[in-house]
């Protein structure tokens, strides 16, 4: 890796040889053409670029088309950005289709306004000396561009970026271009997976006049438990998608049951908890981790620690993480909201309950994990409460 002293004091380097370039390209090729994940082949291309032209910092900016912007989920030096699609050099440089080159931002005409406001302006937050700069368009199969490569001061001893590093920057960015197209395509199927998912989610949850809030706060709830547990950032977010699917079943319960004000009787209360079943049923063959993942969460979030749960009584850790994670963010959340029959309970009143039934109702592990992350709950509960209540929950 290559750094940059706050005081502008420089290694200098040497542009690669041919072997050395050789050497660069097989070393990131694999790596490329694996990775699916956005965000992680951004940082591979970014890497990849700053070693084959030597230059202390590299981003690489996406287009996106739909909202008119450009936008890097990771760069060097600096944090994520999305800024308006003709803003900036980047902007300018899409715009126009041509690479831009500076030898030195802090003496340049041209664009003298655009750098005041952008590289200057960050120097004088951060205490970084841009100089050379160096921006070039990339573009897709069909010849669209998608993006652009932002290089940030040529380590070399003339400092200054030339024809060659716009070659081989144009290189790194052909060759990364199958796999960043896969990649977008893959993000976007992701995120239209997601969409689906808790709207699905909320469609369940209409039904019985629950809010929508509901589960995106179950949601965030199990995600925070989640990483509170040791798991995954992965890990955490797959269970954060999948569980406002967790009631999906409650779609086919009869409204007279489902919205019923009062106290169900034995048989109603039956027909209630076959939604466990009935969502699960609808998730159990998909092949798509997500839905897998929601099958769980909508067959066991009801079950319990000492297996006198439903549908099946599993018990301990019989019972799925998922599940038991989703348990214990299902039940504050309704315990902590107003529904037609009760009123929300106090803050107080719930962890007294949590406690009592640490080693009943919940695992032990995810209750002292609830403690824990409590502030962070209860900010989440503020950032999604209810405006307007109306209905009933029935679990």
């Amino acid at each position: 890796m290559h750094e940059t002293h706050q005081l502008g004091i420089r290694k200098i380097k040497k542009d690669l040889q041919p072997e050395e370039m050789l050497r660069v390209i097989f070393e990131y090729a694999a790596k490329i053409a694996n990775e699916r994940r956005l965000d992680h082949l951004i940082m591979l291309m970014a890497d990849m670029g700053r070693e084959m032209i030597i230059s202390d910092r590299c981003t690489v900016w996406l287009l996106d088309k739909q909202k008119n912007e450009v936008y890097s989920t990771v760069a060097h030096g600096v944090p994520p950005l999305r800024l308006p699609s003709n803003a900036g050099l980047v902007g300018h440089s899409i715009g126009t289709g041509l690479p831009i080159f500076i030898d030195d931002a802090y003496q340049n005409v041209e664009f003298k306004e655009v750098l005041e406001r952008g590289a200057i302006a960050m120097d004088q937050k951060t205490g970084y000396r841009t100089k050379a700069l160096m921006v070039i368009p990339f573009r897709n199969n069909e010849g669209e561009i998608m993006g652009a490569y932002q290089a940030v001061n040529k380590l070399t001893e003339q400092e200054q970026f030339s024809e060659k590093d716009l070659e081989h920057l144009s290189l790194a960015a052909s060759y990364a271009g199958k796999s960043l197209e896969s990649a977008l395509l893959s993000n976007e199927i992701e995120e239209t997976q997601k969409e689906i998912i808790f709207t699905m989610g909320e469609i369940g949850e209409s039904r019985s006049k629950e809010t929508g809030n509901h589960v995106k706060r179950v949601a965030e709830y199990s995600y925070i438990l989640a990483l509170g547990l040791g798991m995954s950032e992965e890990e955490a977010e797959l269970l954060k998608i999948a569980s406002p699917m967790h009631d999906i079943g409650k779609v086919a319960i009869p409204d007279a049951v489902l919205k019923k004000p009062g106290k169900l009787t034995e048989e109603e209360f039956d027909i209630m908890k076959s939604h466990t079943d009935i969502g699960y049923g609808l998730l159990k063959n998909s092949n798509r981790h997500i839905l897998k993942t929601a099958a769980i969460v909508a067959h066991q979030h009801h079950e319990k620690w000492n297996g006198r749960g439903y549908p099946t009584g599993l018990s301990g850790e019989n019972i799925h993480i998922y599940g038991r994670i989703t348990a214990i963010a299902d039940v504050f959340d309704a315990l902590g909201s107003e529904r037609v029959y009760k009123a929300a309970w106090e803050l107080d009143r719930i962890l007294n309950l949590f406690k009592e039934e640490s080693g009943e109702h919940f695992d032990p592990k995810v209750v002292d994990a609830f403690m824990e992350q409590l502030p962070k709950i209860l900010k989440v509960r503020e950032q999604y409460s209810d405006v307007a209540l109306g209905g009933a929950e029935k679990h």
